[in-house]
């Protein structure tokens, strides 16, 4: 069993959830991948967002439908992370680069193995939704999640530039 679990956000995350986005600022980490805009907005507003997210007739025009989870550690209910689940591609970005799960693990809590943990059962959470292959980008730079992506299964299919010219790599993993 793993000491993390995935929980949808609530109301009660909410001082838990800005100290987690303050330490990815204090990090000097202002793109908290995976996260559905939490680096963007206060955490009433992302509630919402997230919320109307799970369901495709409330999600944005310009978004996907999507569910978020916090990973949160079930010994002291601290928030180690984020995922962000999309349920479908039908979005530019996403077919080219940033594929069905997006992940981040706050700073202070990396290199243990959360990620690992996060991806695994995030796979699961979309094979209930019928998603059979899994993208997933990242770039070429960031070997802890090129690990956590290989140990979970993915096969790599491809390397491209970025419009910020870094390099992304493009995986695939079979949920069936």
């Amino acid at each position: 069993m793993s000491e993390i679990e995935l929980q949808l956000p609530s109301p009660q995350h909410q001082i838990a959830a800005e100290d987690f986005k303050r330490e990815f600022f204090e990090a000097r980490e202002f793109v908290i991948n995976g996260s559905a805009l939490l680096d963007q907005m206060d955490y009433e507003l992302w509630l919402t967002h997230t919320t109307n997210n799970r369901q495709e007739n409330k999600t944005r025009p310009d978004w996907v439908t999507a569910t978020t989870f916090f990973a949160v550690r079930q010994s002291d209910d601290r928030i180690v992370g984020i995922l962000d689940i999309r349920h479908n591609l039908n979005h530019d970005f996403l077919t080219q680069y940033g594929g069905h799960i997006g992940y981040a693990v706050r700073p202070c809590e990396r290199k243990k193995g959360y990620a690992t943990d996060m991806l695994r059962m995030g796979l699961t959470y979309a094979k209930t939704l019928g998603i059979a292959r899994i993208m997933l980008g990242c770039y070429t730079s960031n070997l802890p999640s090129v690990k956590t992506i290989v140990k979970n299964g993915g096969v790599l299919s491809e390397t491209k530039p970025l419009t910020d010219g870094k390099l992304v790599n493009i995986y695939w993993i079979e949920t069936t």
